[in-house]
């Protein structure tokens, strides 16, 4: 089977996660049990997590010029990411200040840094994009850069995916040239006002979609077919971080690899379900035999 071609375009960060047995509410100070600091961003996760998912994939975006950005760079190399593109802008990284609490549940701010500079692709970015199999594209990066990307894929017969995070309005070109979205609850509460109990809603806005609702599994609906509900892999949740960046960058491989994309969604969860067993997003990003195992076992 031929290695899926991924290219990614999004954000980098670097994670600052704390763990506590309850998440503090505001005005309130808890005492935590543990500290780590991660490399993470929408964009590097689901970059890594394509490389460890059996692809190859280029990341497009923007660090720092302060330490972060180096470590960054580092890492997203040192995990066979594809970092010749990797932008360097005058300033701080992003940065993840993330909570956890007791249930693996998170609450999470980021400061954009370095992302909100990632604009205007260069032609070397764009054949990037146009050489892929697949472009993964979500929304911690301008949404004009999204689009420029979007469309030099949907010119190039390119498979766009977007993973529609954060939850923010969608320009029309945008969802015009996307192929297959993938959103939470409440982002498909903000594209559509509807949640849940009608995944089908997202078909007024792109011809196919993943509704993902963490423990309680995953919508796929299709215009062309009938909705399809994916139950969940049950294990244990230590961390619930980047189970979306899992979960979207197994979806685009499988779907890079010619599996039907029903199948790629049953995939795709056992990936999430693996990546939740674990703290911290860039280490719990899963190996193509964990969600290999996973998957048997669903």
């Amino acid at each position: 089977m031929p290695q899926t071609r991924v290219a990614v375009v999004g954000s980098a960060n670097m994670d600052l996660v704390g763990t506590a047995t309850a998440l503090p509410r505001p005005g309130e100070t808890v005492l935590g049990t543990d500290f780590v600091m991660l490399p993470g961003g929408k964009g590097a996760n689901q970059a890594v997590a394509a490389v460890r998912a059996g692809a190859s994939c280029v990341f497009l975006g923007a660090i720092g010029s302060d330490a972060f950005g180096v470590t960054l760079r580092a890492r997203i190399t040192a995990a066979g990411v594809d970092t010749a593109h990797l932008r360097v802008a005058y300033g701080p990284s992003g940065v993840a200040l993330i909570m956890v609490g007791g249930a693996g549940e998170n609450a999470i701010l980021v400061t954009p840094g370095a992302n909100e500079a990632f604009t205007g692709l260069t032609e070397d970015e764009l054949a990037a994009v146009r050489e892929a199999d697949v472009l993964v594209a979500q929304l911690e990066v301008p949404v004009e850069t999204v689009t420029e990307a979007a469309l030099a894929a949907r010119s190039a017969g390119t498979r766009v995916v977007l993973n529609a995070a954060p939850a923010r309005s969608l320009p029309a070109e945008l969802l015009a040239a996307t192929d297959l979205l993938v959103v939470n609850e409440p982002e498909a509460q903000a594209l559509t006002g509807r949640g849940r109990d009608e995944p089908a809603a997202l078909l007024d806005l792109v011809p196919r979609a993943v509704l993902t609702l963490g423990g309680d599994g995953a919508w796929y609906v299709d215009r062309d077919r009938a909705p399809m509900h994916v139950p969940a892999v049950p294990v244990d949740v230590v961390d619930s971080t980047a189970a979306g960046d899992a979960f979207t960058a197994a979806l685009a491989v499988a779907w890079g690899e010619g599996r039907d994309l029903a199948d790629a969604v049953r995939w795709a969860s056992a990936a999430g379900a693996a990546c939740v067993r674990r703290l911290g997003a860039s280490v719990a990003l899963p190996h193509r035999a964990e969600i290999d195992a996973l998957f048997a076992r669903g």
